[in-house]
């Protein structure tokens, strides 16, 4: 059965995205920590990410970087945190969160965001990555 992530990029449930490539994707999580809170996912359905080919592992990271530099200035924060949990779906994914405080990488904080919200966040991020030069985000 696919994941809800692969779901998502087959367009057969709505998802917010920011980035898109041949070999990964980042969206909006619709319980963020806080505002800004991205998940980058590679298309390949991998349950675990010590399972990620190398070549991919290394992809996903230069996303996430590209995203969270992008994030530092959508969502000004001390730093944006990365957590690679992977309980709740089974197919890997990367959490990039602003952060202030260890405080803000707490999944006891996530909360349901309202559609509207997500959608000027997902604006938001990718008019930056679009200003940073990558075509990507231009969804």
């Amino acid at each position: 059965m696919a994941s809800v992530f692969s779901l998502i990029m087959d367009g057969k449930i709505p998802g917010n995205f920011v980035w898109q490539d041949d070999k990964a994707v980042a969206i909006l999580t619709i319980q963020p920590i806080r505002q800004g809170h991205v998940l980058v996912i590679p298309r390949e359905e991998i349950d675990q990410w010590t399972d990620m080919p190398l070549d991919l592992a290394a992809h996903v990271m230069r996303v996430s970087s590209k995203i969270g530099n992008a994030l530092k200035v959508a969502y000004p924060a001390t730093r944006v945190g990365m957590m690679i949990a992977g309980l709740e779906v089974p197919h890997t994914h990367i959490h990039l969160v602003p952060m202030d405080s260890m405080d803000d990488l707490s999944f006891a904080s996530a909360k349901n965001a309202d559609a509207e919200t997500l959608k000027q966040t997902a604006a938001r991020i990718r008019a930056v990555l679009q200003q940073q030069g990558h075509s990507e985000s231009q969804l």
